[in-house]
């Protein structure tokens, strides 16, 4: 019997996409949230737990130290969000031998996990980047952003936690009342002040990768956005396959720099005014639209299983597999995002209905409320 996976944050598609992969694959899924309302628990393929809030970072790895006990083979350990992530790489030497990572040690994670660190790597490697600077005070990035021009982004160093108390990922400030205004908002969060780069949100284009820990990449996936959620500074809503030889490489570059080893997404955003490709973020995990990697044949999820138990798979990529779109076709208070046929649906399965039900009958109750 296979040794079996946990997933983490299962709340939303980046979690089910997750747990759908590895149970298609065989694998016995626990799917591990601190909210009973959360998506993928109502998933055929996993075995829902509940656990303490990861903000509770102690409590939470105590949680998952007793659940290792339980297993009879180490784990790996697949985290969705940068909360649970960031709190399990702190706690791997607690957790010991009990769970298998897709990640590096925190030593190396740390750095990765502020987007100060992330763009002064890209810059040492040579990459495009916007215009940031990293004020110390609300008249700093008043200037700052008067100096970029507006609009600019007053955006977290430190993400963790941010989205969660803003339900946002950037503030987009057309003033230096708002700069400063939105300054004072994120402070606690090593805020930045970054030039916006023009152009919509079907400039951003994405590498997908699992790097081994000898640094060879196992799978590669390349793709766009062509929607988000809200539009400019959101999450995918639609997305699509297309191979993009220099984000390709780019991406490569960056996570070699980085001596990053697992699952990560690189973003860029195309200049238009240039047409270089200028980092966005990195995310050294599973990130929304994974699902459309395994849709294209690189079952990111899968890979990183095989290889963290010791069946390093062939190395693969979707190149020449462009046009598959993939998307979150419904979502509450929103009109439908249903596109071009054939699509993967990120919520609806027809080897997994359960959640994809929930769903709209969520959907429904939020309509008539």
């Amino acid at each position: 019997m296979k040794a079996p996976a946990l997933v983490v944050d299962v709340a939303w598609v980046n979690g089910l996409a997750a747990i759908r992969s590895l149970g298609r694959a065989g694998v016995p899924v626990i799917a591990v949230d601190h909210r009973p309302s959360a998506l993928g628990f109502r998933s055929r393929y996993a075995r829902p737990v509940l656990s303490p809030d990861p903000q509770d970072e102690g409590a939470f790895i105590s949680f998952l130290a007793e659940l290792g006990e339980e297993l009879e083979a180490p784990a790996p350990v697949f985290a969705t969000h940068d909360e649970p992530l960031n709190a399990i790489a702190r706690g791997a030497e607690r957790l010991g031998d009990r769970f298998l990572y897709p990640f590096p040690p925190w030593e190396l994670l740390a750095r990765i996990q502020t987007k100060r660190g992330q763009l002064e790597a890209a810059l040492a490697a040579g990459i495009p980047v916007p215009r940031t600077t990293y004020p110390a005070s609300a008249a700093e990035a008043r200037a700052a952003a008067e100096e970029l021009g507006y609009p600019a982004l007053v955006k977290p160093s430190s993400t963790e936690g941010f989205k969660r108390r803003f339900g946002r990922q950037a503030f987009r400030c057309e003033s230096g009342a708002e700069v400063e205004l939105a300054y004072a908002d994120a402070e606690p969060y090593e805020p930045m002040v970054q030039e916006v780069i023009p152009g919509g949100d079907g400039e951003l284009y994405s590498l997908g990768s699992y790097l081994a820990a000898d640094g060879e990449p196992l799978g590669l996936f390349c793709g766009r956005k062509l929607r988000q959620t809200p539009p400019g500074v959101g999450t995918c809503r639609v997305g699509e396959a297309v191979w993009v030889e220099e984000v390709v490489q780019q991406g490569l570059t960056l996570l070699r720099a980085l001596e990053f080893t697992g699952l990560s997404q690189v973003e860029f955003k195309r200049d238009p005014r240039d047409g270089s490709f200028k980092l966005m973020e990195i995310n050294p995990r599973l990130w929304q639209w994974h699902g459309l990697a395994s849709a294209c044949g690189v079952d990111l999820p899968r890979i990183a299983y095989q290889d963290l138990t010791g069946e390093r798979p062939e190395p693969v990529s979707m190149n020449g597999a462009d046009d598959l779109v993939w998307a979150i076709s419904l979502m509450p208070g929103e009109k439908p995002a249903v596109p071009r046929l054939p699509y993967v649906d990120a919520v609806f399965a027809r080897d997994d209905l359960k959640p994809g039900l929930v769903h709209a009958a969520r959907i429904v109750r939020n309509a008539f409320r």
